[in-house]
């Protein structure tokens, strides 16, 4: 294994990237949106580095985790807080600093800002501004999970974000239902203590067959990446309690199809609706898993799924 010990790092090497860094463009009136570590502080870019440095505030989702990042780079930069209670009052302290000729840093707590994360109101209120929004790309949960996953092809590189999935099992088994049997991998987010029942219910509705990607804590010292049928993941998270402890990106990867028998989600919600208007729960299954490469069971849940959203308010 070869390492690459910090007296091969050349000084001249250094400094010849940051001085590329520092001379790039930095225009002032400017919202940098920053991307930050998921984890290893080391994952912070040098662009994002000199972002920090010289943006006259930093405005922090949470200042006391990003004060822990900004000290360990030793960037200086005030704080300000921006988070989902606050945002849009923070937009317009944000704007009234660019109309000043600011430069402003826009951070979450970790990845992307506005991307499941705190920051998109701000971003929209600064371009209806007419001021300039500067993305500094950088560490991504979701992209990370996909890179280490082989969930997605130079043939079918198609995926969907879906988010956190809801924290109750009803209607978390109708939200698989509406993205699940999509012809893409579909990447989602879950806390610790609601793991084992997701993974359960993802079994559930799509099959205890199709490849679920469990990664756990990415880019930190105890990152886990797995690829299993789903529903073999609930024995191995029960093989080692260690296995449930930490931060969870799962990937429910494309259900298998050819040409003549792709389907979408849409197609099948669509025809569930139309024969709900008119028949019950029980007799809608029996249709959709005739007309439908659906499972019988598939094909009640769905219908039970889209007949109770119909009786919501």
């Amino acid at each position: 294994m070869r390492e690459c010990p910090e007296d091969q790092i050349s000084p001249s090497v250094w400094n010849r990237i940051t001085e590329r860094v520092t001379t790039q463009d930095w225009p002032a009136s400017a919202l940098y949106v920053v991307a930050t570590p998921i984890g290893n502080l080391a994952d912070l870019s040098l662009r994002a580095w000199q972002a920090l440095l010289r943006c006259d505030v930093i405005a922090a989702e949470d200042t006391r985790v990003s004060r822990h990042l900004l000290d360990a780079w030793g960037v200086v930069t005030p704080l300000m807080a921006a988070h989902q209670h606050n945002e849009a009052r923070a937009a317009q302290d944000i704007i009234g600093r660019l109309e000043q000729g600011q430069r402003v840093a826009l951070v979450s707590d970790a990845g992307a800002p506005a991307v499941s994360d705190p920051g998109a109101r701000i971003v929209r209120r600064v371009h209806e501004a007419g001021f300039r929004v500067i993305p500094v790309p950088g560490p991504s949960a979701v992209i990370a999970a996909l890179m280490g996953s082989g969930a997605t092809s130079d043939q079918n590189p198609a995926f969907v974000f879906a988010g956190f999935m809801p924290p109750k099992a009803t209607a978390r088994k109708q939200w698989l239902h509406e993205w699940c049997f999509l012809s893409a991998p579909v990447v989602m987010f879950e806390s610790p203590h609601r793991l084992r029942a997701s993974v359960d219910n993802i079994a559930e509705v799509c099959g205890s067959a199709r490849p679920v990607t469990l990664a756990r804590e990415l880019s930190k010292r105890f990152e886990q990446i797995v690829t299993l049928p789903a529903g073999d993941l609930s024995a191995w998270l029960d093989d080692d309690p260690h296995r449930g402890q930490g931060e969870f990106v799962l990937i429910v990867h494309a259900p298998e199809t050819s040409p003549l028998t792709a389907r979408t989600a849409v197609d099948e919600m669509a025809l569930a609706d139309a024969l709900l208007e008119s028949l019950s729960v029980r007799d809608a299954a029996r249709i959709l898993t005739k007309a439908t490469s659906l499972s019988r069971d598939e094909a009640y849940q769905l219908a039970l799924a889209r007949s109770r959203r119909a009786q919501e308010p």
